[in-house]
């Protein structure tokens, strides 16, 4: 039986391997870790997540929601391992990080079409086709290989993970229950005061930042911000960003509190507690002081610090078209955050993608065109294709992929019914590609 390799253990290449086994193909799966780690894994697993709340709002107005029912529909393995490791996060789509990773390498390494390869993958494989899921942090050697072979410079940017505290040392005397504007009260909240937010600010920018060794220029993702550079930008800045208080009225004295910092459950015991939108790259015990300068923190115990790290991605529009397939090199897929898409959901959505068109390849059949216009997976690989080149930078999930619809309605009705069309698109899309639930 002919083979198809895919390369990279994330969730892009976890999606993509289950997807293409699950079409009656032997693959093999090809991860680094444990023989080499990265800055940002901490364990061996497949589809290792750096945080909870990772695959956002799932409402029919919320358009990481749209994506989500659209893999949901197509079989997808990350969905199911979200259902099964789904912590209370309101309106969100949170996760245990541990129960998640576990269940997808169980069902990885447990099929019987699927053989996982510990090793590093150096240089690009000669097996056509074949699926590039590297993630974030492909190494040097296979990066630079790639780099050779399409003559494209890569582009980069940093990304943060947020610390950790343990829930027990939690004051709750002085924080409180409550989601933004009397939502399910799945978010414990600090409480400031103008005079406590004031001394919080100066001492983030204090605060001693970790300095990449030899990498020349710095670019954060917008939708990704260190809070140090929030806090940078402006002293109002992290007061209409993560520091925000609208919605979140103290119970016990009925008013608004100057500002606010949120902590989101992390595991299913609620033994851990990350800091929403704090993601970090400052010096570890700057951050122990800061965090504990948060009302009801002052005895916080941090489990696990933020980390920075360097993301790598393609500059999409000009090496790749609208099935994920290289120009330059027919028959290599890429997936996942190397293809320039931002978020864990859009890695996998991603994944399943190419696997399609790699299936399709191998069995002889018409590689399938993208999915339509009206969905978010969609108008999100479109957006790849066809983005300016000159000024390009990783995409996630967002209503502005796809067409509007007509007419003057509240815009939650609006996103509601573009939810619901851009569903229905997808549908018949699996249909008639022959894709429903494979």
């Amino acid at each position: 039986m002919e083979r198809v390799h895919v390369v990279g253990g994330g969730l892009a290449g976890s999606e993509a391997a289950f997807a293409l086994a699950e079409r009656g193909l032997a693959v093999v799966l090809h991860e680094m870790r444990p023989r080499r780690m990265t800055p940002a894994h901490t364990s061996d697993r497949l589809a290792e997540l750096v945080c909870s709340n990772s695959l956002g709002g799932e409402t029919r107005t919320n358009a990481k929601g749209l994506l989500q029912a659209e893999l949901r529909a197509a079989g997808s393995l990350v969905m199911a391992a979200a259902d099964a490791a789904r912590l209370p996060a309101g309106g969100a789509l949170a996760v245990d990080r541990e129960l998640f990773s576990g269940f997808v390498t169980e069902r990885i390494e447990a099929h019987p079409r699927i053989e996982v390869v510990r090793e590093e993958v150096v240089e690009l494989p000669g097996d056509r086709p074949l699926v590039l899921a590297t993630g974030p942090l492909t190494s040097d050697p296979l990066a630079g290989d790639l780099q050779a072979r399409l003559g494209e410079p890569f582009l980069s940017f940093y990304d943060a993970a947020a610390p950790v505290v343990l829930g027990e040392s939690i004051n709750m005397d002085v924080c409180y229950r409550a989601g933004r504007y009397e939502q399910d009260a799945d978010y414990t909240n600090c409480p400031m005061t103008e005079e406590e937010y004031r001394r919080f600010h100066r001492a983030i920018a204090e605060a001693r930042r970790h300095t990449p060794h030899d990498w020349e220029k710095i670019e954060f993702f917008e939708g990704c911000m260190p809070i140090e550079e929030l806090a940078r930008r402006g002293y109002q800045t992290p007061l209409f960003g993560p520091l925000k208080p609208v919605g979140l009225l103290d119970p016990r004295s009925g008013e608004r509190p100057f500002a606010v910092v949120q902590l989101r459950q992390e595991d299913r015991e609620g033994r851990m507690w990350s800091l929403v939108g704090f993601q970090t790259g400052l010096k570890w015990g700057d951050q122990k002081e800061i965090v504990r300068l948060i009302p009801g923190l002052e005895r916080a115990e941090i489990v696990r610090y933020g980390v920075m790290h360097r993301n790598t991605y393609l500059n999409a529009p000009r090496v790749l078209n609208e099935r994920l397939d290289l120009e330059k090199l027919p028959g290599v897929f890429v997936a996942g955050v190397l293809a320039g898409v931002e978020g864990y959901l859009e890695s996998a959505a991603t994944g399943w993608l190419a696997a399609q068109q790699a299936a399709a390849l191998v069995q002889g059949r018409t590689p399938p065109g993208p999915p339509p216009p009206e969905s978010m997976l969609g108008g999100l690989v479109r957006f790849l294709a066809t983005a300016n080149p000159s000024d390009f930078q990783p995409m996630n999930a967002n209503w502005g992929l796809v067409p509007p619809v007509g007419g003057r309605m509240p815009r939650r009705e609006k996103r509601a019914r573009m939810f619901e069309r851009g569903l229905a698109a997808f549908a018949g899309w699996l249909r008639r590609e022959d894709m429903s639930r494979v």
